[in-house]
Order: C-alpha cells, then structure tokens, then sequence
C-alpha cells in the first residue's frame, strides 16, 4: 500500500475535512480526493461519510486509525533522524494561537527567534478561542498554542511561567491610597476584557471564598484596558500584576496586590497531536518555548497620550 494514502486518510481523520487536510499535506483536494478514493478500493470501505461540511469516520476507519497513525508516526520519526530538520531551508506556514496579551508580548521574541533561523518559514497568529482549542490542536488547525487555561486532552505542553495577578486602577480612585481590603474589591465597580483566558482562574479564586464579580463595564480589547482606567472612571480591573506594573509606568494608574488568595497562573505552551511535519514541530515547539521564557515580555508598549492627573 502506497505510504501516501496512509498520510491522507490520517490528515482527513483528524481535521475532518478535505480541504484542511489538503492544506496540511501541501497537495489539492482533488489529489485528496483521488487519494482517498484509492484507499476505499483497497479497504473496501467508504471510509468516511460528509455530514454537512465534516467528513465523519465509518465504524472501520475509526478502527484502523490508531494503527496508521503509529506506523506514520515511526516512519517520521526515522526520517527525521537519518535527514534531519533545516529550519533555513524551510518555508512551510505554522499557526499558532495567542491571546491579545500574548501576541503583544511575546510575539515580537518568538518572531525573532524564528527569523534568525528560519527567515523563510511563515508564521499566523490565531486569536484565542480556549473552548475551540481541543478541537483545533486535535486536528492540526493551530499547531501550537499559548494559554493559562488548562486544555483537555493528551498534548503534549511546556510550562512557560507563572504570573500572579493584581489590581489596577487610576491613581486618582478613592481606593489608590489605601490598602485593598475584600469588602472594598467587591463593592468597586469592575472593569473586564471578554475573552480573557486568564478569567476561569480568577473566577474560581472568587467561588473558593464564596463570592463574585459582576462587571459594570466589559471591553473587547487589553489595550483599551489602561486609557479606560486612566480616565478616571472609578474603574478596577484585575489584570496579570507584572503587566499592570509595566502600564503604570505610562499612565497615571496604580496597582494593588489581591485582598484574597489566588494561585499563580500557570501559563502553558501546547502543540498539535496531528502527525504532518513532526520534525518541523519539534524545532518550533522547542523554539518559541525558548523565546517566551527568555523574554520580559513587551506588554507596557500599550501606551499612549495618558490623561493629566487634574
């Protein structure tokens, strides 16, 4: 049997769908098509069923998944040893998804640690969608992802760093110069960004001490988040502390520890399960793992024309 049908019937099996796995595979969706026409044959099996625009697994292909993903996956494996990966040769486009926060801080590192070495290889950032994840990084929609959310399901993953977090606002709110008690956080009016994949930890610290959060105002963006506290709203936001900090070097705004116990977020660094390029995304695993843990992070270039304190 042709090796090839194999890498075709695993790329349709996990993203789904022949265009996608066209896409990975480098090839058209008539070549897709024509190779998964000759595995039927071979087979004696549809295979796979379309189901409104998803490809949906018959009864045997689910059964001899597992086998041809483990064979394709030794079969890299030792192609990857005996030719190994040249990141300088490479021109091949990853995706990796990054909340907002994180494409304004790390990106510019991971970009350049990815162009002394590969200067050719293309790179997409995906906005975060936490719920979409599993889905995506099973079927090699991203192939990688950096978040604080725990991601279920067996990837393998990297811890990056831990951020504690903090309470921000202007220096002119009556709370900015005194110590934050819990009585005071709750009764303040809260200021949130929709989507923030930090929130589920936040939100759980709240539930442990039997309380909540509801917020006045929610925005779409972080970097919103320092000229709408600044503008003297009256406004609080809990945001990662060293973040905040480097805001209120910018803006008039200052930043207070939590008035209740919360762990440090973990923030982690997780790749596909799907079998194409493994060589590749090892390299690129390994590489953007370095250039986070080895940056500050640029997050305090959110600034601007900052109100005057009157």
């Amino acid at each position: 049997m042709d090796l090839n049908l194999l890498r075709v019937f695993v790329a349709v099996y996990e993203t789904r769908s022949l265009t996608t796995a066209a896409a990975q595979l480098f090839v058209t969706q008539p070549a897709v098509s024509q190779s998964l026409g000759r595995l039927r044959r071979e087979l004696d099996d549809p295979l796979f069923a379309r189901s409104g625009r998803e490809m949906i697994p018959t009864p045997l292909a689910e059964s001899v998944y597992p086998g041809f993903r483990s064979a394709l996956e030794a079969v890299d494996s030792t192609l990857a040893g005996v030719h190994g990966f040249d990141p300088a040769a490479s021109d091949r486009l990853f995706r990796i998804a990054l909340s907002e926060l994180g494409e304004i801080g790390w990106m510019p590192a991971i970009l350049a640690a990815i162009r002394s070495q590969a200067p050719h290889m293309r790179i997409e950032a995906v906005p975060m969608d936490v719920r979409a994840l599993p889905e995506w990084l099973g079927r090699g929609s991203v192939d990688l992802a950096v978040t604080p959310s725990p991601v279920p399901g067996s990837f393998a993953q990297e811890l990056l760093k831990s951020q504690r977090y903090g309470v921000a606002m202007s220096a002119s709110h009556p709370l900015a110069s005194e110590p934050l008690t819990l009585e005071h956080y709750l009764a303040a009016d809260h200021v949130t960004v929709t989507g923030d994949s930090g929130m589920p930890n936040l939100d759980a610290a709240l539930r442990r001490r039997g309380v909540q959060v509801t917020p006045a105002v929610a925005i779409n963006h972080f970097a919103a988040l320092p000229p709408v506290l600044a503008s003297r709203q009256r406004l609080i936001a809990t945001v990662p502390d060293t973040i905040a900090q480097g805001w209120a070097a910018h803006w008039p705004l200052v930043v207070h520890p939590l008035p209740f116990e919360m762990p440090p977020v973990d923030v982690r660094l997780y790749r596909r399960s799907t079998t194409p390029h493994a060589a590749a995304l090892d390299w690129l695993f390994d590489t953007v793992a370095r250039a986070i843990r080895g940056s500050s992070g640029r997050f305090d270039v959110i600034h601007g024309d900052a109100p005057a304190l009157g």
